[in-house]
C-alpha cells in the first residue's frame, strides 16, 4: 500500500478531546514511495506534549506540512481490513480445533478477537495522541530507536511469516495440482513433482519480477480476488462435510490393520468387527476440549490470523471522514465477518476429519480419494491468489528495512533489487527447511503477532498517552494487557521449543 505524508488528523469533537492536540508529522520520510504534493501548507506550534519527542531546539519550531484528506469509504475500509485479516492462517484452524476441541477452541477464539480489537483500540488511540500513523514512527517516539526496531522488526517478522506461509502453500498444493491434471496415479520422482523446485521456479518467474517493481498498486486488485478465494474456500469445505463420510477415510488404516490381525478365525474376525466399528465411532465423534502436545500451537495460529495491526493505521489514514470512533466501527464489523468465516471453516474442516486434520487443512483433502475436480478449482484459487499476494507482502518489508538501514538516502535501483531478492531467498529457504506449515504458524504467532497485537499497542500506549493518569483505569487495563502478552508469547515460545526438543530427540531415538 503507498505511503503518504500526513498532516494533522481529522478528528471528532466525540474522541475525548483529542481534537485539542496538534501534531507535526514532517519526520515520516518514504522516499521509496513519494507522496502527493498539495497545496495546502498548515503552519503551527507543536504542543507541550510532542516536546518529550523532539530535540528542545526542535519544540517551538514552525513546521510545514502536508494534509491528505481520506476518501476511502466506510464499507470499502471493511473490506480492505477484512483482506488484510484473512490470510494463509485459516488453513491451520482444523488443525487448531482438532487439539483443542470445539468447545476450547471457540473460547480462544472468543479471547483472541476481544484482545486483537482491545489492541486496535489502544493503537488507534495512541496514533492520536503520539502524532503519527505509522508503527516504526510511534515506536520511534515512545522508546527511540529501541521503539523503532521492535515496531519495525515485528512488522518484518510477521510479514516474512505471511510470505513463508503463502510460497509453503505453493509448495505443497502446487505439485497436487500438476499431479490430478496430469491425471497421475502417484508420485515417481519426476523433477517437476518436487515441491522445493516448484516454488523456486515460481519465486523466480513469477514472484520476483513483480517484486522488483516500485509501484505495485494495481496488485491491491488481487487481495479481493484473495478474498473471494477464501470465501469459495469456506462454501466449498462446508458442502464437502455432506460428502466425505468419515468412517470412509478416518477410519480406514485402523480398519485394515484390525482385519490384517484378525483373519485367523472366524470368531476373532467378528469379535475385531465389532472392535472396528467402537473404534469408528470413537474416531468420528466430535471433541469439546482436548489436550495434549500439540495443542501448544493453538493460541500461536489463533494470533497469527488475527494479526492486521500494521494495515490498521493506513487504512485509518485513508478512511473518509476520518474518527476513532469511526474507525472502531470499521474494526468491529470486520472482526465480526472473518470471527465467523474463521469459526465456520474450522469448524467444518474438523467435522470433516476430526483428529485426522493436518496443520494445512486444503493438503488434508488430497487424501481423500475422489474428492472431485472442484478441489482442483479451489486448489488453482488459492495458489494464483497466495502467489500474487507475495510480491505485497514483501512491500513493507523492503520499506522497513529501508526506513532501519537508510532512511535519509535516496531510491537506489541496486539496493531495491538486492533487498527483494534476499527477502524472496531467505523465505525460500526457511520454507524448503522447516518440515511444517504449523511450525510456522506456532513460532510467528508466538513471537511476532503476540508482539503486534499485545505487546507493542500496550506500551506505545501507556508510553505516549500523556492525559490520563497511571492509576486511571485505561493505563492499568493496558499495562495488564502488556503484562498478559508477555506471558502469552514467553509461554507459548517456551512450549513450542519444548514440543521441538522433544520432537527432535523422539526422531534421533528412532
Amino acid at each position: 500500500m503507498p505511503k503518504t505524508e500526513m498532516g494533522r488528523f481529522n478528528v471528532s469533537p466525540d474522541e475525548d478531546s483529542t481534537s485539542n492536540s496538534s501534531n507535526s508529522n514532517d519526520d515520516f520520510n518514504y522516499p521509496e514511495y513519494p507522496a502527493k504534493k498539495l497545496s495546502i501548507n498548515c503552519h503551527y506550534d507543536m504542543d507541550p506534549e510532542n516536546q518529550n519527542f523532539l530535540e528542545p531546539t526542535l519544540a517551538k519550531k514552525k513546521s510545514e506540512t502536508e494534509y491528505v484528506s481520506g476518501t476511502t469509504s466506510f464499507g470499502m475500509s471493511v473490506f480492505n481490513l477484512s483482506n488484510a485479516i484473512v490470510g494463509s492462517g485459516i488453513l491451520g484452524l482444523s488443525y487448531a480445533m482438532a487439539n483443542t476441541g470445539i468447545a476450547l477452541f471457540m473460547i480462544l477464539l472468543v479471547f483472541v478477537a476481544i484482545f486483537s480489537l482491545y489492541s486496535i483500540h489502544l493503537l488507534l488511540k495512541t496514533a492520536n495522541e503520539g502524532g503519527s500513523l505509522h508503527y516504526e514512527q510511534l515506536g520511534f517516539k515512545a522508546f527511540g530507536l529501541f521503539g523503532k526496531f521492535a515496531a519495525s522488526g515485528s512488522v518484518t517478522l510477521q510479514n516474512i511469516g505471511a510470505m513463508s506461509s503463502y510460497i509453503y502453500i505453493v509448495k505443497y498444493e502446487l505439485p497436487l495440482v500438476i499431479k490430478e491434471l496430469m491425471g497421475l496415479e502417484k508420485f515417481s520422482g519426476e523433477w517437476y513433482l518436487n515441491g522445493d523446485y516448484l516454488i523456486l521456479l515460481v519465486s523466480f518467474f513469477l514472484i520476483l519480477p513483480l517484486s522488483l517493481l516500485r509501484n505495485l498498486g494495481y496488485l491491491g486488485y488481487t487481495s479481493g480476488f484473495s478474498l473471494l478465494c477464501m470465501v469459495f474456500f469456506l462454501i466449498v469445505v462446508i458442502y464437502k462435510k455432506f460428502q466425505i463420510v468419515c468412517p470412509d477415510w478416518g477410519c480406514h488404516d485402523a480398519v485394515n490393520m484390525t482385519l490384517n490381525s484378525t483373519l485367523s478365525s472366524l470368531v476373532n474376525h467378528t469379535a475385531a468387527s465389532v472392535e472396528n466399528h467402537n473404534s469408528t465411532e470413537e474416531i468420528c465423534t466430535p471433541k469439546y476440549f482436548v489436550f495434549n502436545s500439540q495443542t501448544v500451537y493453538a493460541v500461536p495460529i489463533l494470533t497469527f490470523s488475527f494479526v492486521c495491526h500494521p494495515a490498521v493505521l493506513p487504512i485509518y489514514q485513508e478512511l473518509e471522514g476520518r474518527s476513532r470512533r469511526k474507525m472502531m466501527n470499521v474494526s468491529n464489523v470486520s472482526f465480526f465477518a472473518m470471527f465467523v468465516m474463521y469459526l465456520l471453516a474450522a469448524l467444518f474442516g474438523y467435522l470433516t476429519f476430526y483428529d485426522k486434520v493436518e496443520s494445512e487443512l486444503l493438503h488434508t483433502y488430497s487424501k481423500v480419494v475422489g474428492a472431485g475436480v472442484i478441489f482442483i478449482v479451489v486448489r488453482l484459487a488459492v495458489l494464483m491468489a497466495v502467489t500474487l499476494t507475495v510480491p505485497i507482502v514483501i512491500f513493507p518489508i523492503r520499506s522497513s528495512i529501508n526506513q532501519l538501514l537508510c532512511a535519509r538516502s535516496d531510491f537506489s535501483m541496486w539496493r531495491h533489487c538486492l533487498i527483494t531478492v534476499l527477502i524472496l531467498a531467505f523465505a525460500n529457504m526457511l520454507v524448503i527447511f522447516v518440515p511444517t506449515i504449523r511450525d510456522i504458524f506456532g513460532f510467528i504467532g508466538a513471537s511476532a503477532a503476540a508482539m503486534l497485537i499485545f505487546i507493542l499497542p500496550s506500551a506505545f500506549y501507556i508510553k505516549l498517552v500523556k492525559k490520563e493518569s497511571k492509576t486511571s483505569v485505561q493505563k492499568i487495563g493496558a499495562v495488564l494487557f502488556l503484562i498478559s502478552g508477555i506471558i502469552v508469547m514467553i509461554g507459548s515460545m517456551t512450549l513450542i521449543i519444548m514440543d521441538w526438543i522433544h520432537n527432535a530427540s523422539s526422531n534421533g531415538s528412532d
